[in-house]
């Protein structure tokens, strides 16, 4: 199987090798899945930075996060926002983890998460907020796909304590 292909064009990609990706993201970094062997990482998409949902969200993943990391695992959100807008978005929030931008959807697409949504009556394209578990092998093991942001953190803490 063409494992370039198998995250973005399987109707489900659990339980495959994620490829290998990079892409900016805040404190000047570069995220390379590659650096993280033997990590569960956590990968969460999200519309659009300092909008109520995703501020949220961003909240409750900042305030979990010692936990997170007790159970090997690192946060990184993603959404199409500029790193500029991260920067700022991630200060205010005080969160301890960085955040991933892409503003050209490779990671979107990659993930499926680019889908038509209705905003005010009108349809527009979106990122449904998504959320993804790559184990320290580098294995797709858990997808939440139209995630609900009420509860949503706590499932996915006890799921990685649950790896860990």
């Amino acid at each position: 199987m063409d494992q370039e292909k198998s995250v973005a064009e399987s109707p489900s990609a659990l339980n495959l090798i994620v490829p290998e990706f990079s892409a900016a993201m805040t404190g000047n970094q570069t995220f390379r899945l590659s650096d993280y062997k033997g990590k569960t990482i956590v990968l969460y998409f999200y519309p659009k930075d300092n909008t109520p949902g995703c501020t949220t969200e961003g909240m409750q993943f900042r305030d979990l996060h010692p936990q997170f990391q007790a159970a090997n695992a690192e946060i990184f959100g993603v959404s199409r926002d500029s790193i500029r807008s991260h920067e700022g978005f991630k200060a205010k929030l005080e969160m301890p983890f960085e955040l991933i931008s892409d503003p050209d959807e490779t990671l979107c697409v990659m993930f499926n998460v680019m889908k038509m949504k209705n905003m005010y009556g009108k349809q527009v394209r979106g990122v449904e907020r998504s959320t993804f578990i790559i184990d320290g092998t580098g294995k797709l093991v858990k997808e939440w796909r139209g995630v609900k942001v009420p509860g949503h953190v706590d499932e996915v803490l006890e799921f990685v304590k649950a790896l860990a």
